[in-house]
């Protein structure tokens, strides 16, 4: 249990850990849907090839597409493609980087049921069957090229009353089994010396510049998230404040005018107030909350952490008993 509590909050940390756990239970799906997947050979000559190639590609076109639309960093990264200049440059090596680390946890549930249908055997079986040699094997009847095709074809579906009493079948099953074997075996370890390779030499090619384009990876994804937290506050903020305002229940005033012989200091009386403060920070009407939005897709804020935030404040004027301003606490 505590075991599955670890792996529950290594997945639950980052987005990048979120994406590496979608592309884990997509490859699980892939192989529950090909265990539970009924393979029905059609032991046809002009459909059986249609239809192995069909069941063996797909499906991983189904899941590679599923993995790029569930997976965040796409969204991410097209933003980053697609948006003007603004005050803030773009960096094509941060784009690429996203996509390359989509592209390639998209591919994991495809290359999983692709290999899981090379391991079967079933597919080629069906879709080569008729394409191997006759004279390897013994006990095939002596026919036309077009009736032994049609037999050929029919390798697949063992219940076949021409198979009765004849070796041949399994015979050239296990041969086409045999080579979808060794084609799956053979890319399984030809993608892992690739990643292994590529593991190992990482750190041989500008290290520093692919350190240098995690971080602004990371900093797109994490600063897109906190903008999206910001922008549900900020909605509910300003729904609050239409709905006061609706049903004038409570009172909304934008600015305060006390007496001069109001006991009680003008900085305490702020404080009190940012207690209450809605956080809107100006923008208080539907037109300036488009024009804020737009700003920030057409000129994002250049990266910056120098110069403080402006952070508004209310203002209280003071007046005598006659109504008269006297000073503002400005």
């Amino acid at each position: 249990m505590d075991r599955f509590k670890l792996v529950l909050q290594y997945f639950q940390s980052n987005s990048e850990s979120i994406s590496n756990g979608i592309c884990i239970i997509l490859s699980l799906i892939s192989v529950k849907l090909y265990t539970s997947f009924d393979f029905n050979c059609p032991c046809l000559p002009q459909y059986n090839k249609m239809y192995a190639l069909g069941v063996m590609f797909v499906p991983p076109v189904i899941l590679f597409f599923l993995g790029i639309l569930v997976n965040r960093h796409t969204g991410v990264s097209m933003e980053e493609w697609v948006r003007p200049i603004g005050r803030r440059t773009k960096n094509p090596a941060v784009v690429k980087f996203l996509l390359s680390a989509v592209i390639q946890r998209s591919l994991l549930a495809p290359m999983v049921w692709i290999l899981m249908t090379l391991l079967d055997g079933k597919c080629l079986i069906c879709a080569f069957s008729m394409n191997v040699n006759p004279k390897y094997f013994t006990g095939i009847p002596n026919s036309t090229s077009l009736e032994l095709m049609k037999i050929l074809a029919k390798v697949s579906c063992k219940e076949d009353v021409v198979f009765k009493n004849s070796s041949y079948r399994k015979a050239v099953s296990r041969y086409v089994r045999c080579y979808s074997q060794a084609i799956g075996w053979s890319i399984l370890l030809i993608f892992i010396f690739l990643g292994a390779v590529a593991r190992i030499m990482k750190p041989c090619f500008n290290y520093p510049t692919f350190l240098q384009t995690r971080y602004w990876s990371n900093y797109l994804d994490v600063e897109q998230k906190l903008f999206d937290e910001t922008c549900v506050l900020h909605a509910r903020d300003f729904a609050r404040k239409c709905v006061m305002q609706y049903f004038e229940s409570m009172r909304e005033d934008e600015s305060l005018r006390l007496p001069l012989t109001y006991a009680i200091r003008p900085g305490q009386f702020q404080n009190v107030m940012e207690e209450e403060d809605d956080r809107l920070h100006g923008i208080t009407r539907q037109d300036q909350v488009d024009q804020l939005l737009e700003n920030w897709f057409e000129c994002k804020p250049e990266l910056d952490v120098t110069r403080m935030a402006y952070k508004p404040r209310v203002c209280i004027t003071w007046e005598d008993n006659e109504g008269k301003a006297l000073f503002s606490d400005v």
